[in-house]
């Protein structure tokens, strides 16, 4: 087995991210440090990440948070913030985020220890569409939906077509859904910024088949069979 899929199956993380800690000299086979992503291992390596051995976990977990607004989608910060993980103390395994949210950003984070499962849906290929609600200052134009549903430029790079409806609106601005199958940082709230408009709060409802619902804030359920089938299959 490659290292990096090793990694990801022992629940540290998903394979991306394996061959980051590679490159960071973070992990050890037999006393030596790793160099490359594709080195093969066996059952009878020692593998070590920052000095911890880890072996392949057999029970996978794959979970829904709330997350609330002031909490960093990390394992730890060395801002010493709160993070999700403090939200989800009670699972005897390794979780990892699947993806982030931003620090202000609430709503919808699948967490996991199964790096394959979250090296998929992270996959640009798999166009994987994760839904928001954002809370628009100000009304914008049919055109500048246009806009959002065709792709806006930002510095990064030009965004996939979205899914934009407005679904509520209020004295000084609206709600908007928007679906978005990429996951550029900020990527929600910069589309609005190109098109003239703040957004001043901002919650993920959906990931793929997986619905917030009614969850509470700062709460976790585990994903049913059918959400964890249905999200392996998308493409």
């Amino acid at each position: 087995m490659r290292i990096n899929k090793f990694i990801a199956a022992a629940g540290i993380c998903s394979r991306r991210n394996a061959d980051t800690l590679i490159s960071e000299g973070r992990i050890m086979v037999n006393g030596v440090k790793v160099t490359e992503p594709g080195m093969d291992i066996s059952g009878a390596d020692v593998v070590l990440v920052d000095g911890k051995p880890v072996s392949a976990e057999a029970k996978k977990y794959y979970i829904a948070l709330n997350k609330p607004d002031g909490f960093v989608t990390t394992t730890d910060d060395p801002f010493e913030r709160p993070t999700v993980m403090q939200l989800v103390t009670d699972v005897n395994a390794r979780l990892f985020p699947v993806g982030r949210l931003d620090y202000h950003t609430e709503g919808l984070l699948l967490l996991t220890n199964d790096g394959d499962f979250a090296n998929h849906l992270m996959h640009p290929r798999h166009e994987v569409y994760k839904t928001y609600i954002a809370h628009v200052n100000g009304f914008p134009t049919p055109g500048q939906l246009g806009a959002l549903r065709h792709g806006v430029k930002l510095e990064d790079g030009k965004t996939a077509p979205a899914k934009v409806t407005v679904i509520r609106q209020y004295p000084d601005g609206v709600d908007i859904s928007i679906s978005i199958r990429e996951g550029k940082n900020r990527q929600v709230r910069r589309m609005f910024e190109a098109i003239g408009h703040k957004v001043t709060r901002l919650c993920r409802i959906s990931v793929g088949n997986v619905q917030l619902g009614h969850l509470p804030r700062g709460k976790w359920r585990h994903l049913t069979p059918k959400e964890i089938e249905d999200l392996k299959k998308e493409r």
